[in-house]
């Protein structure tokens, strides 16, 4: 496993998978369906093509961009009233504080093993980037996930397309077009599939404010509470409106814009106790 924002094999394996999606969509599915010549060819070559790019681009800040690191200043004021609730350790009651990096952990910060130190609203570590997903590259991890959903589907079609209107005479080999085309149609189907349960989990916790983490210690919490008679309510959790600004921005327009980034410094975030009751 190399260090964070190190080109691993993983990453190599990402990008070749992008590069044969592309030249076998563009220079082998539009040529057979619809040519490279007509305007048909051109519109759906030069879409696919910034499609592409979207997808090359927003991964690369994935990978390089730092999550979110701890300000070595950061000390937890548990006499300020604008911060109404404090995480604790499990057991113990303390303050939680990370004994390999010397230093308090924020709310909804944890220690990641792979990249060595505490990541600000860490959901998870991903080997696909080399890079844990926090809170400074969650939103644009998210949105090239998205694009790369879209870029699947749209390229399926396109292939389909491209595999129904080859000669039926062409001679099948393995550098011949329809193989090409087949071999890359079927390589799409566990791909988008996969793509699109990440983007639909991610989508779900983003509509409860969650971390993948958070997730996973809500149903341990939630199975305590109820085994003690008690409800467990997410306290992060403000409402899907506020959740999405709280992640995507306050600016709708700009949600799918990878240039924007989350609000927030990452050490402090808004809870259902902030919001006073109707």
């Amino acid at each position: 496993m190399g260090r964070p924002g190190y080109v691993t094999v993983p990453i190599l394996s990402v990008l070749a998978a992008i590069g044969y999606v592309y030249y076998t969509t563009v220079f082998l599915a539009i040529p057979a369906w619809l040519g490279l010549t007509t305007a048909a060819g051109v519109a759906n070559a030069a879409a696919f093509t910034a499609l592409a790019a979207a997808c090359v681009a927003t991964y690369a800040v994935a990978v390089l961009r730092d999550p979110g690191r701890v300000p070595a200043s950061f000390v937890p004021d548990v006499e300020d009233a604008e911060s109404p609730i404090h995480e604790i350790k499990r057991k113990g009651g303390d303050l939680r504080y990370c004994q390999k990096c010397s230093h308090y952990k924020p709310p909804r910060a944890h220690h990641c093993r792979v990249c060595k130190r505490c990541v600000l609203r860490m959901d998870h570590h991903c080997i696909w980037i080399n890079n844990c997903v926090g809170h400074e590259n969650y939103k644009v991890f998210l949105i090239f996930v998205l694009y790369a959903v879209i870029a699947c589907f749209y390229s399926m079609v396109l292939i389909i397309g491209g595999a129904v209107h080859l000669p039926k005479d062409e001679q099948p080999g393995s550098d011949s077009p329809r193989t090409s085309i087949i071999i890359c149609g079927v390589l799409l189907c566990p791909l988008a599939l996969a793509l699109m349960v990440l983007l639909g989990w991610h989508v779900y916790l983003i509509l409860h404010n969650k971390t993948t983490i958070e997730y996973h210690e809500g149903v341990r919490a939630m199975w305590l509470a109820e085994k003690a008679g008690n409800l467990y309510h997410h306290p992060y959790n403000l409402g899907v409106y506020e959740n999405l600004i709280s992640v995507l921005g306050p600016n709708v327009f700009c949600w799918l814009c990878p240039i924007s980034r989350n609000i927030g410094s990452g050490v402090r975030f808004r809870t259902s106790y902030d919001i006073p009751l109707s």
